[in-house]
C-alpha cells in the first residue's frame, strides 16, 4: 500500500469517526444500530469507531434501550464530563467567566467588574480567575482543554488583538501569553461574532440560518450568521457596523472615524445623554446602565423617553443591516438586554415604518435568551470544538 492510499484512509477514517461522535453528541441516547442507519455507515466500521472513541473517554455506555425485536440494545451517550472549557468575555467594565462541560453547560461562573485596565492588569484577573476555576473543576479524563476569550475589537485569524479601541488596546498578542501560562489553546474571538455563535449553538438562534447578532454594551458589535455559518470576512475582520457613519458631522470616536453608530445607540451612549440631560449629576464614569433600569421601572418618564431616544438611533443601524443582508433574525444581546420591557415594542414598530417591506417577511426582532453569556458561551463551543477535532486527528 503506497503512502496516498494510507493517507487516504487515515482521512476517512478520521471523518466517520467525527460523524460518529458529532452523531452521538447531538443524537444520545443512541444504539450503534440506529447511529449505522443515521451516519450510512456500515455496522462493523460503527462498531470498531465505538469503541475507540470508548477507549478514549469520550463516549460511554449507558443501559440498555428500548428493543424493536430481540435483545434490548446497549444505549450510547455523550461524555460531556470528559473535559472542560473556560470562556472569557472581556467588556470595558466587566469580564465575565464561564466554565463549560463539553456539552456548554455552564458549571462555575464569576464576573468581576473593572474600569480602564491595561493589559498587564487585565492578564492578572485572567490567571486569577482561570487558577480559581482550574482548583474547583471536577476531576475528569481530559480536564481543562482550552479558553476562549472574546474581545470588543478587531481580532485576526491567528488570535492577535489588532485594535480594541475601548479598551485602548493594540497589537496585543492575548492568546500567546495565555497558552504559555496554562499549556492548553487559547482561542481569541471579537467578542460579537462569538456572541453570534453562542446564540446560534445555545440560544435564539438555534432554529435559524441567517442572523444577525447585535452586542450592545460601552460600544456595539455585530456577528453574523449566514446560510448557518459565522461569517468572519476576508481577514476574520468582520462585526464592527458599530463604526458605520451615521452622522457626517457628529464627534470623533475612539476608533478615529466621525459619527459612529455606536456613539448614538450604544450603553455608554445612554449614559451621556442621561448625565447630559440631568437624569443624574454625577460623572459619567459614576452612573450605570441598572440605575437607569430602576427609574424606568418606577415610571421615570424622562429616562423611559431616553431610552426610545436610543430606540430611535439603534433603529438607524438596524434598518442599514436589514436592508443589506436581509436576515431571518435580529438578536440584540449583551446590555441591552436589560432594556427590552421598553426597546421591543418600540423597535419593531419603527422597524415596520421605516425597513423595505420584502424584508420584513418572517423576520423575528428577539432578545437575546443568554442575557450577558452569549459571547463566553461563543468562545467557550470554540475551545471545546477544537480540542474535539484535534482528539479526532491524533487517534
Amino acid at each position: 500500500m503506497n503512502i496516498t492510499q494510507t493517507f487516504n484512509q487515515h482521512v476517512v477514517k478520521q471523518k466517520n469517526k467525527s460523524l460518529i461522535l458529532h452523531s452521538i453528541k447531538e443524537l444520545s441516547p443512541i444504539s450503534r444500530a440506529d447511529l449505522a442507519n443515521k451516519t450510512g455507515l456500515n455496522k462493523g466500521t460503527v462498531s470498531s469507531l465505538v469503541t475507540e472513541l470508548l477507549d478514549e473517554h469520550l463516549i460511554l455506555e449507558s443501559g440498555p434501550g428500548i428493543s424493536s425485536g430481540g435483545r434490548r440494545p446497549v444505549m450510547l451517550l455523550f461524555n460531556q464530563s470528559a473535559g472542560y472549557s473556560i470562556g472569557i468575555d472581556i467588556g470595558v467594565n466587566y469580564i465575565l467567566f464561564i466554565l463549560t462541560d463539553l456539552q456548554g453547560v455552564i458549571c462555575n461562573e464569576k464576573q468581576v467588574k473593572v474600569r480602564n485596565l491595561t493589559v498587564t492588569e487585565a492578564t492578572e484577573i485572567l490567571f486569577g480567575v482561570i487558577d480559581e476555576f482550574i482548583m474547583n473543576m471536577p476531576e475528569s479524563p481530559y480536564g481543562l482543554i482550552g479558553i476562549g476569550i472574546g474581545v470588543p475589537g478587531t481580532v485576526s485569524s491567528t488570535g492577535n488583538i489588532l485594535l480594541a479601541p475601548n479598551l485602548n488596546w493594540e497589537n496585543i498578542d492575548l492568546k500567546n501569553i495565555v497558552e504559555v501560562m496554562y499549556k492548553v489553546p487559547v482561542r481569541v474571538k471579537n467578542e460579537a461574532n462569538a456572541g453570534a455563535y453562542g446564540e446560534k449553538r445555545f440560544g435564539a438562534g438555534l432554529e435559524a440560518n441567517n442572523i444577525v447578532y447585535i452586542s450592545g454594551g460601552i460600544g456595539i458589535g455585530v456577528g453574523l450568521i449566514l446560510d448557518g455559518k459565522l461569517y468572519q470576512g476576508h481577514n476574520g475582520l468582520s462585526g464592527e457596523l458599530g463604526h458605520m457613519t451615521i452622522n457626517m458631522e457628529g464627534p470623533v470616536c475612539n476608533c478615529g472615524n466621525k459619527g459612529c453608530w455606536e456613539l448614538y445607540a450604544s450603553e455608554q451612549a445612554l449614559l451621556k445623554m442621561a448625565v447630559t440631560q440631568g437624569i443624574f449629576n454625577e460623572k459619567i464614569d459614576d452612573v450605570s446602565l441598572e440605575q437607569l433600569v430602576m427609574l424606568a421601572e418606577s415610571g421615570h418618564k424622562q429616562t423611559i423617553n431616553l431610552i426610545q431616544e436610543l430606540s430611535d438611533h439603534l433603529v438607524v443601524g438596524m434598518n442599514n443591516i436589514i436592508n443589506t443582508f436581509n436576515p431571518e433574525q435580529i438578536i440584540i444581546g449583551n446590555r441591552l438586554v436589560a432594556l427590552r420591557s421598553w426597546l421591543e415594542d418600540s423597535l419593531n414598530e419603527k422597524l415596520k415604518r421605516q425597513v423595505f417591506k420584502a424584508h420584513q417577511d418572517n423576520l423575528k426582532i428577539q432578545f437575546s435568551q443568554l442575557n450577558k453569556r452569549s459571547a463566553a458561551l461563543g468562545v467557550s463551543a470554540f475551545a471545546v470544538e477544537d480540542f474535539l477535532a484535534m482528539n479526532l486527528e491524533e487517534n
